[in-house]
C-alpha cells in the first residue's frame, strides 16, 4: 500500500501477523488483496483464505482495481481458499488440524485472511474462539508467512476488534476509520498503526483513499490527531 510502507519504515516485517481492523467500508478487503498481489508481484506466493466473498466476488473486485488476479491465478501465485462458514465443524477441524500441514505445501510467503470475525463466530465459547484464532495465528507463523487479518471494528468502540481477542495474537494493529474531511461535509478516511512489534513506525493517524488501484495512503501529510 502506497504511503504504508513509509509509515512502517519499509513495510510489514517478514513472518508478522498483522490485523487490520476498521468498521464496514473503510477497505478492509481491498488492503488484504492488494497486500497479497503486491507479494505476487515481488516474486511471493500468497494465499486469501476466504470465510466471507465467493472467489469470483473476489476477482471481480481484484479486476475492478486492474490487478492481474487470473494470471496470479493461472500461474500459482496466488491461491484462494474459502471456508463456507456453514461448515463450521469442518472449518474448525481444517483449521486446527490441517491448516499448517496445507500451508506448508503451498509454499506461501504472503496470507490474507478475511475475516477473523466470522471465524470467531464459528465457535459457540470464548475457550473454543481463542483456540481456534491462536492455531490459525501459529499456523501461519509455522509456514514462514507474513499475513494480514482482517477483523470488523466494534461499532459501540470503532477502535477495537468486535471479537476483543484479535489484537491479543497479532504482532501489528492497523485502524481503518472515518473521520470528517476537511470541507466538514465528506466523510474521509484515515488509517493509524496502533502497534508493530520491532518496528520504530510513525504514530501520526494520515489519511488514505480507495482510488483506482486500491488503497493510497499519504504519509507525509499532517497528522489528523488522535
Amino acid at each position: 500500500m502506497a504511503g504504508l510502507d513509509e509509515m512502517l519504515g519499509g513495510g510489514f516485517p517478514r513472518g508478522h501477523v498483522v490485523l487490520a481492523t476498521g468498521l464496514p467500508g473503510t477497505g478492509k478487503t481491498c488492503l488484504a488483496l492488494q497486500f497479497l498481489l503486491s507479494g505476487v508481484a515481488a516474486g511471493e506466493k500468497g494465499l486469501f483464505l476466504s470465510l466471507e466473498e465467493e472467489t469470483e466476488a473476489l476477482t471481480e473486485s481484484a479486476r475492478l482495481f486492474g490487478w492481474p488476479v487470473e494470471e496470479a491465478l493461472r500461474s500459482g501465485g496466488l491461491s484462494i481458499l474459502r471456508l463456507d462458514p456453514k461448515e463450521t465443524r469442518g472449518n474448525l477441524h481444517r483449521i486446527q488440524s490441517e491448516l499448517p500441514r496445507e500451508l506448508r505445501q503451498l509454499g506461501v510467503r504472503r496470507i490474507a485472511v478475511d475475516s477473523v470475525s466470522l471465524l470467531n463466530m464459528l465457535s459457540d465459547d470464548e475457550p473454543s474462539r481463542r483456540a481456534t484464532l491462536f492455531a490459525l495465528a501459529a499456523a501461519c507463523r509455522g509456514a514462514g508467512a507474513t499475513t494480514l487479518l482482517t477483523a470488523e471494528a466494534d461499532p459501540r468502540h470503532p477502535e477495537v476488534s468486535r471479537d476483543g481477542l484479535s489484537e491479543y495474537v497479532s504482532d501489528g494493529v492497523l485502524l481503518l476509520g472515518y473521520r470528517p474531511a476537511e470541507d466538514g461535509h465528506r466523510v474521509g478516511l484515515s488509517l493509524r498503526i496502533l502497534k508493530m512489534r520491532r518496528t520504530a513506525h510513525l504514530r501520526s493517524v494520515q489519511p488514505y483513499v480507495i482510488g483506482p488501484h486500491g488503497l493510497v495512503l499519504d504519509a507525509r501529510a499532517v497528522d489528523f490527531g488522535p
